[in-house]
């Protein structure tokens, strides 16, 4: 436990920027804990074989956007969730409120702001739509994890299938989602170099380990940890991006 907080205690997120030092100390055993799921990678592989000329840095990038968006908002103290056993059976993450980033609306609003961004950048509507969608498939498939946490606008009715209540249902769903996205991606591309071989499958690799972990692991020690440890998660884009940069499409 951190600082002597409850597991059940809400954050309070102006002291964690306050005192970040001990919420660091406890990285190690709250990684495992970060909310980086494999179906939200597994989206953006699958992405690749509809949109090849999109990096796979972009389309990682979209399909977590809401949730590398989420530890930072966290922080700052506009959106809060707490460590609470038992929550649900998969995860002991309890979402109180994060309206910003999970939110229905909000989130069909980050889908058409990826959308024209990249639609501006690359002058491609064909392609900005994959990558708005991809922003919108987070929301999809939390939708169908989740309890009844999300809302559909900002202090709204919240929603949510509950899937997360089934351990191995959970396991089987993910794994499929991340099995077929995988493959589609190997589809669509081939590696340049023996870079493009062993940087993909090192991914492939540190996802499946997190995932393992997230499921055999205890909870985290505190909300600190969890918030800090989920911002490793842009490291996912660069990597994403080099190893697209060492392949090409088939």
């Amino acid at each position: 436990m951190a600082d002597g907080e409850p597991f059940t205690a809400i954050c309070h997120p102006p002291s964690a920027i306050r005192h970040p030092p001990s919420a660091i100390r406890h990285l190690p055993s709250a990684i495992y804990n970060a909310p980086m799921f494999i179906g939200h990678h597994a989206a953006a592989f699958a992405a690749k074989r509809v949109a090849p000329r999109v990096s796979l840095g972009t389309l990682m990038a979209a399909a977590m956007f809401l949730d590398l968006l989420w530890p930072i908002l966290t922080l700052a103290g506009v959106e809060h969730f707490r460590v609470d056993p038992g929550n649900t059976a998969f995860t002991p993450l309890a979402f109180d409120d994060y309206p910003i980033t999970h939110s229905l609306a909000m989130a069909l609003v980050w889908s058409l702001l990826g959308a024209v961004l990249y639609a501006i950048a690359r002058k491609s509507w064909r392609d900005a739509t994959i990558v708005g969608l991809a922003v919108l498939s987070h929301w999809i498939l939390d939708f169908v994890t989740h309890r009844p946490d999300l809302a559909l606008w900002p202090g709204g009715p919240k929603v949510g299938l509950g899937l997360w209540s089934s351990v191995a249902g959970t396991i089987v769903i993910e794994s499929a989602l991340f099995v077929i996205g995988v493959f589609l991606y190997l589809r669509a591309t081939e590696a340049r170099d023996r870079i493009g071989s062993i940087a993909l499958w090192s991914l492939i690799a540190f996802l499946v380990l997190i995932d393992i972990a997230n499921i055999v692991s205890p909870p985290p020690p505190s909300w600190r940890a969890v918030a800090y440890t989920a911002l490793a998660a842009w490291l996912f884009v660069p990597w994403a991006w080099w190893i697209d940069r060492h392949r090409q499409a088939r």
